[in-house]
């Protein structure tokens, strides 16, 4: 199993707008593409940013790739990304897992 994890950071004013697209646009595309085992999203406010972790759990590297395209470490946006993230991070990162209870 490989964890797929991205990392963005939002205003704190936009936060509960920008969790609720994530569950209603960004969780249901992922929950789309087969090999895809699991979506967690993170949230932690500090002052005026709040920092969002999405780790997605994927059967294998070519699960990933058919939700992320060849260039797997590359983050995927969505078009309604431009009103709430701060910056783009251009890059995700994959860990495999290796022990899990």
């Amino acid at each position: 199993m490989i964890v797929r994890m991205w990392h963005g950071r939002v205003p704190t004013s936009k936060a509960a707008a920008y969790r609720a697209f994530l569950n209603e646009r960004a969780i249901p595309d992922y929950q789309s593409i087969e090999g895809n085992l699991k979506v967690y999203i993170l949230e932690r406010p500090e002052g005026d940013v709040t920092h969002f972790i999405t780790l997605t759990f994927w059967e294998s590297m070519d699960a990933i790739r058919a939700f992320a395209g060849e260039d797997v470490e590359a983050a995927k946006y969505y078009p309604e990304d431009k009103e709430f993230l701060l910056e783009f991070e251009p890059r995700v990162v994959h860990y495999e897992v290796v022990g899990q209870s």
